[in-house]
């Protein structure tokens, strides 16, 4: 038997792929045979997880601010973006059951709160379209000859035939869901190349133990700037979490995303470094009235209770360390240079970033299959006819908020859709 196609990789970009061609063909009024290949026991593990298992299924924002989110090779998904948009999905997964709504920022969530909720939406597709599923499926090596493609071969050393092949494996973020690099793997073998890769949509390592001894402290509201030596690459207001080993939450992950090779390089060289605003709605002259009248309103206890009002009880012991002001010195002794200082660091509040964390961490990779060597009006390989790429395998990423998974849906279902066509 000859499939029409198999999709290697069942998460989001795999699914989309496989209902993509089903309804190419159906549209062409052609019969069609599709098998999705799955190495794990289940599709979606990664999908299951996201959003912290919400599901985080894309962003309502125009397509004009999509672009915008995205970080490498926003061009290359014109085509993708516009065949399959942010509505096309939720279209999609409302049609099979799954109702969905808009929270903070334009992230879809599905009303439950469940991501087996999507999972199951998408599965009642895959069933309709009668595509056939293959789950404990490994694939060894892709097939092809002359530079056209005929098939995929085996772990247990079984051939199947094919017109054409999906590549959806995903990168290397959260390898415990299968994301273990195999795609790069088979790109390579048949000729493709494939850019750096690093973790991505990740914490920060910082030096010292000042955030270590905040752990768990999450804090809203504030601004985070992230410099290259004295230059400003980053500047965002949101929320932030403190860690054993650094800093994280949402304005870290989104930070962590402008990483290229140059700003890699600074890191290494100890030049990145992360500064935290912990008043961005006042500005100097309205903070330190602030003190004034929190010191005034004190004046009898230790400096070290005066700041109760202003900052989470977790923070001030390190606060008033750093400030170097005497902890047990009286409110009312504190010294105008003194609080000059203290006000300095209130507004900034500083970290040398020594790296990020590994791929077990991150949400996504940076780098992937070469956009060059891709058609972006089909996913098509321009070395291996009847190849396609899709999702995270490919040099494609952008910040949080369900970009990242758009784009899964996006390339995944136009490799699909193209593919009936070869």
């Amino acid at each position: 038997m000859i499939y029409d196609l198999i999709v290697i990789g069942g998460g989001a970009a795999g699914i989309l792929s496989a209902i993509g061609a089903a309804i190419s063909y159906k549209e062409q009024g052609k019969p069609y045979k599709i098998v999705l290949l799955e190495k794990n026991e289940k599709l979606g593990k990664k999908l299951f997880i996201t959003g912290k298992g919400r599901c985080n299924i894309t962003n309502a924002c125009d397509i004009e601010d999509f672009f915008m989110a995205v970080k490498s090779n926003p061009k290359f998904l014109y085509s993708a973006v516009y065949t399959f948009s942010n509505d096309s999905i939720v279209e999609l997964i409302e049609k099979y059951g799954t109702r969905t709504k808009i929270e903070r920022g334009g992230r879809v969530f599905p009303v439950s709160d469940h991501s087996s909720d999507v999972i199951k939406a998408l599965d009642k597709a895959l069933k309709d379209y009668d595509i056939e599923v293959r789950l404990n499926t490994n694939v060894k090596s892709l097939i092809v000859n002359d530079a056209v493609i005929s098939g995929v071969r085996l772990d247990n050393k079984e051939a199947l035939s094919a017109k054409s092949v999906v590549l959806a494996t995903g990168g290397y973020s959260y390898q415990s869901t299968g994301s273990t690099g195999d795609g790069y793997r088979f790109a390579k073998e048949v000729g493709h190349s494939v850019t750096s890769l690093n973790p991505s949509l990740v914490p920060f390592q910082t030096e010292g133990d000042i955030a270590a001894r905040m752990m768990g402290l999450s804090l809203r509201n504030v601004s985070f700037k992230l410099y290259n030596d004295k230059k400003k690459v980053y500047d965002e207001q949101g929320e932030l979490l403190f860690t054993h080993f650094g800093l994280s939450g949402p304005l870290v992950l989104t930070a962590s995303t402008l990483l290229d090779s140059r700003l890699r390089k600074a890191m290494n060289e100890g030049k990145l470094k992360g500064v935290i605003d912990l008043k961005p709605a006042l500005d100097e002259k309205q903070l330190d009235s602030r003190l004034l009248r929190d010191l005034d309103k004190n004046h009898n206890k230790a400096f070290k209770n005066s700041l109760n009002d202003l900052l989470p009880s977790k923070m001030i012991p390190v606060i008033v360390e750093l400030s170097g002001i005497d902890s047990e010195k009286k409110s009312s002794m504190v010294t105008k240079e003194e609080r000059h200082n203290l006000l300095k660091l209130l507004k900034g509040l500083d970290f040398k970033i020594t790296s990020t964390r590994g791929f077990e961490e991150a949400i996504i990779t940076k780098g992937g299959v070469n956009v060059k060597e891709i058609d972006p009006s089909t996913m098509e390989s321009k070395l291996i006819k009847g190849l396609y790429f899709s999702g995270e395998l490919i040099d494609l990423d952008a910040v949080t908020g369900g970009y990242n998974l758009q784009i899964a849906w996006s390339t995944g279902y136009l490799a699909g859709y193209s593919s009936a066509f070869s």
